[in-house]
């Protein structure tokens, strides 16, 4: 048990896209990308994933038109679509984007598109869905969480803590959260020594979440507070009850 402890078709690139830049690449083709809301844009910044999918198409005499929906991850799990619309004004001519917060605006905008009026439009019947992303496992809060891991790992005085690899993944922590878990070494309890165990979930800005697990102890020879810090829980837990087991 844990309880808190702190609070064109379109067509993809050759190689993957971090979310800024998809974003950047969408905002730049965009004729009216300037009218987007300023909230709009900030909620975006520091997304940690992105998805982009066709939604419809029509295409007659010459004319096309095709929407694409647009949605990125953001940090505290919430998710923000983006719809894009492409057409051209005369037949074979360059197609235009344009962009829009939601589908009754796209609407809206597609309604004011010149198609012949004797060719109903068709709509693609196969709409293609967002892959699922993961539910994240904890309530993280945005915070200077890489700057947090980095003096985690300072404070621990354990020579098996974790290492340089798990360190630099850390610089990318965009959010955090601490919970404390309960149930320490039957030993510890007839010493009456204190021991505490917390967890360290990272949420990084590939969408990976990484756990650090601290353990805070006062099994040491003059009774001082002690920080140890390990990669997982079951390493932890055998920690307080090998460091128990020296002083009982």
């Amino acid at each position: 048990m844990s309880v808190p402890y702190e609070t064109a078709a379109y067509e993809p690139p050759e190689s993957p896209e971090s979310p800024e830049e998809h974003l950047m690449r969408l905002l730049g083709r965009a004729l009216n990308s300037f009218e987007l809301p300023d909230e709009t844009i900030r909620q975006l910044d520091g997304a940690l994933a992105h998805d982009g999918s066709l939604h419809s198409a029509h295409h007659s005499a010459g004319l096309h038109r095709e929407t694409y929906r647009h949605t990125w991850l953001l940090a505290d799990g919430a998710a923000v679509t983006l719809w894009e619309l492409v057409h051209n004004t005369t037949p074979g001519g360059e197609p235009q984007h344009e962009v829009y917060v939601d589908e009754e605006e796209l609407r809206a905008a597609t309604a004011r598109l010149a198609l012949p009026p004797d060719t109903p439009d068709f709509e693609l019947p196969v709409q293609v869905q967002l892959s699922p992303v993961p539910t994240p496992r904890h309530s993280y809060a945005p915070d200077a969480s890489a700057d947090h891991a980095r003096r985690l790992l300072r404070r621990a005085e354990n020579p098996d803590r974790p290492g340089a690899e798990l360190a630099a993944r850390l610089t990318t922590a965009s959010a955090h959260q601490i919970t404390q878990a309960f149930g320490g070494p039957g030993r510890a309890r007839r010493a009456r020594i204190g021991f505490s165990l917390y967890e360290h979930a990272f949420l990084l800005r590939d969408g990976a979440e990484v756990s650090l697990w601290e353990v805070e102890h006062t099994a040491t020879p003059d009774g001082r507070h002690m920080c140890e810090v390990y990669a997982s829980e079951d390493t932890a837990r055998r920690a307080m009850e090998r460091r128990a087991a020296q002083v009982s």
